[in-house]
């Protein structure tokens, strides 16, 4: 144990197949080691027995730290944080991450939470752990929401550091072996940069970073990416950034200089399309010599009123067109998110997107797609407009932890037209796939296909969906992927009518 005493920091399992190990626990093991201090990091994606392992160092920790995001990952976190203080009543338990954030006065009424760490946590746990092992007050740290008896105190905000002035995260307290185990690939999540400038009404990023990028220089990326790689024998790093091409100049920086130093591995990035089709053909190839396999991008809609109301007026239909195009160009494969069902959305406006987006799909075969129900997120923007349209906005983290993501729990959505609207996704996505064509395709799929292919084409040109004998039929020999992941593009588990994983 390292001189001043131990932290457990605590992720709960979420969604998928992990990207590594979390980001998050490792930058604030860093500052925390850097402090003398000895961090222990649990992942709930690879020790299964995760309770009693906590359990086990919780008798000499100086307190427990648990990061948490929206969802169904609250549920381990409130089943952590209640058994722990009934265990050990006396160590103090510390939420943080973006869901706290967002609601950090709801969080601190949970009779498990004692401190919410708010925005970016490195600096202000480590002052918190400070405060513990010491006695004094917890006033004077900033960033923090905390409670004596009833009584909560929101100290003031922290100034936000710069990512260059931060420790590389504990890279080297990965048990990457076991996450291959798990996750089939030997990955490693990274982060260039936080932060996008854009100010979507629907994105919970701009509340949480309030539009501001703060990167890491090139140079300093180039060389932690090619040497951790190296040294864990890693083949994919998956990119976190909010929008990674924000800096193009600092971006084609990173590239050439991976593609230089002759280190190869795949990595995957998050990016906006009006920055992507200002690159010309040859900065594109660029990323793809550089290992660049796969880049998601938030297009959301292609009806300009739709967009119009998200506050996405970067967003340009043509420049979607040019991002497949160029993607192409480049071997990169690409992900478009859609959100529908937004507030103000007419089924016309979903009529054009399907539209749009099955043209795409028609003419750049490296494009995949994955539609989603809007959900109402903690602290978005648009939450007034919510609460006057009649949706329903959780008061506790249990709340939260079952809202249905993605799920029918829109006031303007239910009934007949929320199941044409899954209809019309099916039919999206089916269409969309039958244009991915495989060389070793199967008889009984070749000839489904062929047999569905056009009156496929006739429902999306015409917007007719009663009696769908055709996903039936395709179900024979077609696995329709429904969700992807817009960080690597792989294939995330399917939301049932219910809005449960």
């Amino acid at each position: 144990m390292l001189g001043r005493g131990k932290v457990v920091l605590f992720y709960p399992k979420y969604e998928g197949a992990p990207l590594g190990a979390p980001l998050c626990l490792l930058a604030l093991a860093a500052t925390l080691r850097n402090a003398d201090y000895e961090p222990v990091m649990i992942d709930a994606a690879i020790v299964p027995n995760y309770l009693e392992v906590i359990a086990g160092h919780m008798e000499d920790a100086i307190c427990l730290g648990i990061s948490v995001l929206t969802g169904p990952m609250i549920g381990g976190a409130i089943e952590v944080a209640t058994e722990m203080k009934k265990r050990f009543p006396k160590r103090p338990i510390i939420f943080g991450g973006w869901h706290p954030t967002l609601v950090a006065d709801e969080t601190l009424r949970e009779p498990y939470v004692d401190i919410v760490v708010r925005g970016q946590g490195e600096i202000t746990l480590l002052e918190v752990v400070n405060a513990l092992v010491n006695g004094t007050s917890l006033k004077p740290v900033h960033g923090i929401s905390w409670k004596t008896g009833p009584i909560h105190t929101h100290n003031p905000d922290r100034k936000v550091e710069q990512l260059d002035a931060l420790p590389i995260p504990a890279f080297d307290l990965v048990d990457y072996d076991e996450y291959e185990r798990v996750g089939g690939m030997r990955k490693l999540a990274y982060a260039t940069s936080i932060g996008c400038p854009y100010a979507c009404n629907y994105c919970t990023d701009m509340v949480f970073y309030k539009r501001r990028f703060n990167a890491l220089p090139a140079e300093r990326v180039v060389e932690e990416m090619t040497s951790l790689v190296t040294k864990y024998k890693v083949t994919e790093v998956a990119l976190l950034d909010s929008n990674f091409p924000v800096d193009l100049h600092r971006a084609l920086d990173i590239a050439r200089g991976i593609r230089d130093s002759g280190v190869n591995f795949k990595w995957t990035f998050q990016a906006s399309t009006d920055f992507l089709s200002r690159m010309s053909d040859d900065e594109v190839r660029l990323l793809g010599e550089a290992g660049v396999s796969h880049m998601g991008f938030g297009t959301e809609s292609t009806s300009e009123a739709v967009l119009k109301l998200m506050n996405k007026r970067h967003q340009r239909v043509n420049e979607m067109y040019i991002t497949a195009q160029k993607a192409q160009i480049g071997g990169i494969k690409v992900t478009f998110n859609l959100i529908l069902g937004y507030p103000g959305e007419t089924e016309a406006d979903r009529v054009i997107t399907f539209q749009t987006m099955s043209d795409i799909a028609r003419k750049f075969s490296n494009v995949s797609f994955s539609p989603n129900i809007f959900t109402p997120y903690p602290g978005i923007p648009i939450w007034p407009q919510l609460r006057e349209l009649g949706v329903y906005e959780p008061k506790s983290l249990r709340q939260w932890m079952n809202m249905p993501l993605g799920g029918s729990s829109l006031p303007w959505l239910q009934g007949e037209e929320l199941n044409r609207l899954h209809r019309m996704m099916d039919y999206f996505l089916l269409n969309s796939q039958l244009y991915r064509k495989t060389k070793h395709a199967s008889a009984i799929r070749s000839a489904v296909r062929l047999l569905v292919s056009e009156p496929i084409r006739w429902r999306m040109k015409s917007s007719r969906y009663a009696f769908p004998w055709e996903l039936w039929v395709a179900k024979i020999s077609e696995d329709l992927v429904s969700r992807r992941s817009l960080v690597t593009g792989q294939e995330l588990p399917a939301i049932d009518a219910a809005g449960a994983c």
